[in-house]
């Protein structure tokens, strides 16, 4: 079968002080999505498919996307600089861009977005914060449009926090009927996620 048609995963390296790499799948677009693992002390990486389900759909309609690994484990202040750099990378090459991560790196995605000027935020199954970096303070001071997706069964993430402050802030909430991992809702979750990033980017 010919998949020439198709857009190559291309290895990048993320320029800064930290081993930062990921995945570059551009199909042409002039606007991008940055992608943020899970934990990566609980084997999060760029090939979760939370991630490579979304990113697959952004494909389909046009929109580039990056994967990426983070650098040494810093508990959430490296990670969170290897995220705003990732995103600064790829402002410097897409007009328009975005970014998404699952628990952990939805955490840093709302994280981000309070300090950088992404187009749009989407965090599924974030958790309140990670260490003393607080996502529900963050809440406050992102200017993007922003969405938050979580499982309604989650017993894994503590994500009320962050759900609660977001409907006082008229931010935009999406409940699944699923765990904290969205068992057999992959397809449900990239439909969900995808639509929230096309709205902004």
């Amino acid at each position: 079968m010919d998949n020439s048609d198709e857009p190559a995963e291309k290895p990048v390296r993320i320029p800064g002080k930290r081993d930062v790499r990921g995945v570059l799948s551009d199909p042409g677009a002039d606007r991008c999505v940055i992608a943020c693992p899970p934990h990566p002390k609980l084997g999060g990486s760029r090939t979760d498919r939370r991630l490579t389900a979304v990113c697959d759909r952004l494909t389909d309609h046009e929109v580039a996307s990056i994967r990426f690994d983070y650098g040494e484990w810093d508990r959430g202040h490296g990670e969170l600089t290897d995220t705003e750099q990732t995103l600064d990378w790829a402002q410097d090459r897409y007009e328009r861009v975005g970014i998404y991560g699952f628990s952990f790196g939805g955490t840093l995605a709302l994280l981000c977005g309070a300090a950088t000027a992404p187009a749009v935020v989407c965090a599924l199954a974030p958790t309140a914060g990670i260490g003393d970096l607080d996502a529900v303070r963050a809440l406050e001071r992102i200017g993007s449009p922003v969405t938050i997706v979580y499982g309604e069964r989650d017993s894994t993430a503590d994500f009320e926090p962050i759900v609660d402050r977001a409907d006082e802030l008229s931010i935009d909430t999406v409940g699944l009927p699923a765990d904290h991992f969205f068992v057999g809702q992959t397809a449900t979750v990239a439909a969900t996620v995808t639509e929230a990033l096309l709205d902004a980017t």
